[in-house]
Parts: structure tokens; sequence; C-alpha cells
């Protein structure tokens, strides 16, 4: 290690403690002087004493280290001890922060430097952010806390464990995948729950559907239908958040097309992008009159369970199925079933459908073809979140809803009629 990478590191020891002192400091800026645990230069000299102490480790031994956390540790119990019987304070907050500086000030000194700075800066953001953390959890019911829980149970405990191979024919039954598509269903319904709860309803059911369309734009349909059945006074703008979470999904298929097979961009751009368009437009116009007219969503009381389970689990079970007719299909009927597949696949999604044409043109499937079952695919999943929106929500929201579907259908359609195969793309 050179003499100016030595510094280099030295300097972002430095600067650890700083940053995390700095908001230490803000902190506790009402205290008189001497009353305060660590302020800024405590905790920038902890930075360097971290940094100079990985700097000793690279030349002697690591029982340095052990050393001067041992020594610190023993200090900061004392000084621990001493304010908790003087004023009675128990918090931890300061001597945990000055541990964790002493170590970033290390792990910066013998190791990479970007994730010891990444991590500084998340833990003076947690720090800066205790008001509004306790008021959350001071809002928190029991529902949400086990919604969380059961979140955390089934995405780290048990997707890992899913084997990440093929099963049944043509190996399309993929354990891992399948249970991925229940951890996005259940994530979307809390994802709701939550930005509604913090959003307040209006806001709340727009940010859910642009966020939602990012991911499942079908899930995130059926998630805001239900609220609207619990509560039918969402409908303005649950109208607008599935809308927008439509249009979203419509851009991220050319984004997919962009990335896995870009000469199908030019057939497809115009198309979907005019059903984009008309998306967002009729998103716009619902969120401007819901606000004009004054019409409000009311409370999110009585709205049940936000992690929805039984209705992932559902949905896994019907992805199983549209995966095996979409393989058995492609194999009986050539381009002809890969249109059905795609009719077959826009009942839940349309992203794997759209990854696995974009493979197939260029040898053995066309640009046009490819694009006309890209745009069944998209225009079958409109159709069903349109009727989600009727029988999973209420007549008012599917009287808002399937209109502007069914215009972004025909406006795409007729364009890739009308243009035909694009000129220059493969054949």
């Amino acid at each position: 290690m050179t003499t100016l990478e030595i510094f280099q590191r030295l300097g972002l020891a430095l600067a650890i403690g700083l940053l995390i002192g700095l908001e230490r400091g803000w902190s506790g800026r009402g205290d008189k002087e001497g009353e305060r645990v660590a302020g800024v230069r405590t905790f920038a000299i902890a930075g360097l004493v971290g940094g100079v102490s990985g700097w000793l480790v690279l030349f002697s031994a690591p029982v340095v280290l052990a050393a001067v956390l041992l020594c610190l540790t023993a200090l900061l119990a004392a000084s621990y001890w001493i304010e908790a019987r003087r004023s009675g304070d128990r918090g931890l907050t300061t001597e945990i922060s000055l541990l964790l500086v002493v170590l970033l000030g290390a792990a910066a000194m013998l190791g990479e430097m970007a994730p010891a700075a990444a991590v500084a800066v998340i833990a003076a953001l947690l720090l800066s952010m205790k008001t509004r953390l306790h008021r959350w959890v001071a809002r928190m019911e029991q529902i949400e806390l086990s919604a969380v829980l059961k979140l955390a149970l089934i995405s780290v405990v048990v997707l890992p464990l899913m084997p990440d191979r093929g099963f049944g024919p043509g190996g399309v039954l993929n354990p891992y995948a399948l249970w991925w598509a229940v951890v996005v269903v259940a994530g979307l319904s809390f994802l709701g729950y939550v930005a509604i709860r913090l959003g307040g309803a209006n806001l709340g059911m727009l940010l859910t559907g642009l966020c939602g369309g990012l991911a499942s734009s079908t899930s995130t349909t059926l998630a805001l239908s239900r609220v609207v059945r619990a509560q039918p006074g969402f409908a303005p703008m649950a109208a607008a958040g599935i809308l927008a979470a439509g249009s979203v999904a419509f851009l991220r298929v050319l984004a997919l097309v962009a990335v896995f097979q870009p000469a199908l961009l030019a057939q497809l751009a115009l198309p979907v992008g005019l059903m984009a368009g008309v998306g967002l437009l009729a998103t716009g116009a619902l969120y401007m009159r819901a606000r004009k007219t004054g019409e409000k969503a009311g409370s999110v009381e009585g709205i049940g369970n936000p992690l929805e389970l039984g209705a992932a689990l559902g949905f896994a079970a019907v992805l199983a199925v549209v995966l095996l007719g979409v393989h058995y299909l492609r194999l009986w009927l050539g381009v002809e079933g890969v249109y059905a597949a795609a009719a077959l696949s826009g009942l839940t999604d349309v992203d794997a459908l759209t990854i696995s044409v974009s493979r197939l043109v260029g040898d053995n499937l066309s640009v046009f073809h490819g694009a006309v079952a890209i745009f069944i695919a998209v225009s079958v999943n409109s159709a069903v979140k349109g009727g989600i929106s009727l029988f999973a929500g209420n007549m008012a929201l599917g009287l808002r809803v399937l209109p502007v579907y069914l215009a972004a259908i025909l406006s795409g359609g007729a364009v890739l009629a009308l243009v035909g195969p694009v000129a220059g793309a493969l054949p």
C-alpha cells in the first residue's frame, strides 16, 4: 500500500467520524457543554483511531485492533454507567455509534473504501430519522407487524431453499421462479397498504400503481381492486393507480425488448408506446378530476390482512398451469402456438413471454410475428386487468378502467396493422 493510499484511507476514516459526529452533535445540540457522551470532535478522533488501528494491523497483528476495541468498549461502558446514574438516560445509541465509527475506520483502511463509506451514510441517515422511525413504530398495528414478519419469512428464509432448476415437461416448472412470484405478489399487496397508510389515500393509490407497475401490474390491479371492494370510496383514485400500473407495464415491455432483441423495438415502439401514452393521459385526467371534485377515499381501516398470502399462492398455481400450456402449444402449433401461448401468458404476466419471443426472433420467428405475439400478450393482459377491476373491485372502478384499456388496445392494434413489418428489421 502506497503512502498516498494510506493518507486517502485515513482521510475516509476521518470523514466517516465527522459525518456521524455531525449528526450526533446536531441531535444533542441542546445539551450543555460536558454533558454529552461524544460530539463531533470525539467521533472524528474515533474514526482516526479505527483507521490508525487498521494501519498498525498491516505490519503487526490483528490483536492491535482487538485491543483497541476492548479498551474503547470498557471506556464506553464506564461512561454509560455514570451517565445512566446521573440522568437516568439508558439509551445506547451514541455508544454503539462510536463503536461503529471505529470499526468503519478500520474497514476503510483494511478493505474496500466504498462499502465503508456507504455504511457510514446509511448509519447517519438512520440516526437522523429517530423521530420519524419512532412515529412509524407507534402507528404500526399488530396486523402490519405480522405481515412484515411473514413477508420476511417467505422471502429471506423460504425462497433461498427452493431449487433453482426446471422440473416437469420441458423443465418449465422452476420452484425458485414460482416462489419468487409468490414473494412479488405478497410484497406488492403490502406495498400498496403501506403506501396508502403513509401517503394518504389519494397519493398512496398513485404511488402504488407507479411502483407496482415496475414489478407486476396484474397483481397491483388485484390489490387495488380489493381495496375498492372493502372501501368503495377509493374507486376514483384506485382507477388512476391501476392505469398508472398498466402504463408502466407497457413501458417495461419496451425496456425488455430493447435488452433482449433490439430489432423488435423498432416494430413495437410506436404501437406499445401509444398504448402507454393513452394510459398515462387517462391516469392524469382521472387523478386531476378526483382532486378537483374533492373525491376522497376516506380511511383505510378494515381493509384486512395486507399480505394476502392465499392470493399469492393462487397466483403461483395459475402461473404454473400457464407455463405448461405455453410449452405444449409451442411444441404442437408452431407460430400459431406462439400466438396462443402469448394469449395464455397474458392471463397472468407478459414478462416471460416477452423475453421468450425476443429470443426466438431471428431464429425461428420473424420480427413482425414476434411483435404480434407480444402485442397479443399485452392486449390480453390489459383486458384481464380491466376484468379484475370490474369483478374484484366494483362497477364504478371497472367503468373507469375498461374503456381506457379498450382505447389503448384498439389504437395500438391499428398502428401495428397499418405500419406492418418495419423496413430494415430482421426478416
